[in-house]
């Protein structure tokens, strides 16, 4: 196989080939238009993307300090909302089962379902309750408007907060001690699948991809953060930047999980799951399409 891509193009490419089964012969190329000539390039110059672990206790002291402003609210709901620490813009994100409706910067909070710009004060403290208060009715399990836009909205950040509530149920053999997101940060740009980061009992990692709907780069992007995870367990980086302590990592290569309702595979999910490494063990894990009430499991393979 031959790939062929503009100019300057191929380095997210060039970084998945590694995930290949090495008896695929593929080949790379990029097009020059100006010249209209081909380059053939090496995969593995090429596939060196920018890529490094955020230190975990920059996340913890960036939650350290948003404490007392963010209590108050995590208090009226606290089943629901949940905090996540964003290290690169130095803000913290609440979000109720998933949907992001408030983040703290500097010591000031603002909210909003769509934008979260409206500054919180005691003036502006009414509308924060009202918001709270249609997510508590539309953003529910057993919500009776199911084709509501708070219901509807951002559902593998819904997904995400169920797993990360209880990592068993995608396997008994993790370790809900453990359960990290957002680890990498990429100079490229995000990754595109939801991830989560975690650990077996044994101390092996493991790799959750997520995803609420049909989605055929799946296999591809989970084998893309494999190959820059198990780069990071190599160097020994993971455990230096504060992850997972008192666990003693296993060298192997991380499991990975692809996590989706079972219907929601992509057909060619199984043809792509072909062409990858043999060093990657992969576990598909099928929910039901009713996986908001409670992560029921119907397929494991």
């Amino acid at each position: 196989m031959r790939i062929i891509l503009p100019k300057n193009a191929c380095a997210t490419v060039a970084h998945r080939l590694a995930a290949l089964d090495p008896k695929l012969a593929v080949e790379l190329y990029e097009h020059d238009a100006a010249l209209n000539i081909l380059e053939k390039i090496d995969p593995q110059r090429a596939g060196n993307l920018d890529a490094w672990l955020v230190p975990h206790r920059e996340s913890e002291a960036l939650l350290a300090q948003a404490h007392s402003a963010l209590d108050v609210i995590v208090a009226g709901a606290p089943q629901a909302v949940t905090l996540h620490p964003a290290a690169q813009s130095r803000e913290v994100w609440l979000r109720y089962r998933g949907l992001a409706f408030a983040r703290w910067d500097d010591g000031r909070v603002f909210f909003g379902i769509n934008d979260a710009n409206e500054e919180l004060t005691p003036a502006s403290r009414p509308a924060l309750k009202r918001i709270l208060h249609d997510l508590e009715v539309h953003r529910h399990p057993l919500a009776s408007d199911t084709r509501h836009s708070l219901h509807r909205a951002q559902p593998e950040r819904w997904l995400e907060s169920m797993v990360r509530e209880d990592i068993t149920r995608v396997d008994a053999l993790l370790d809900q001690r453990f359960v990290y997101a957002q680890v990498l940060a990429n100079a490229g740009g995000e990754h595109g699948i939801l991830d989560l980061l975690t650990v077996t009992r044994s101390g092996r990692l493991a790799i959750i991809e997520l995803k609420a709907s049909e989605h055929i780069h799946l296999p591809l992007q989970a084998a893309d953060y494999w190959l820059r995870v198990r780069r990071q367990l190599q160097s020994g980086e993971i455990a230096r930047y504060g992850y997972f302590p008192g666990v003693a990592l296993q060298q192997a290569p991380p499991l990975v999980y692809l996590v989706a309702p079972a219907l929601r595979f992509h057909p060619a999910t199984d043809d792509l799951l072909n062409c990858l490494s043999t060093e990657m063990e992969i576990v598909r894990v099928g929910l039901a399409e009713s996986w908001r009430r409670g992560l029921p499991v119907v397929m494991r393979q």
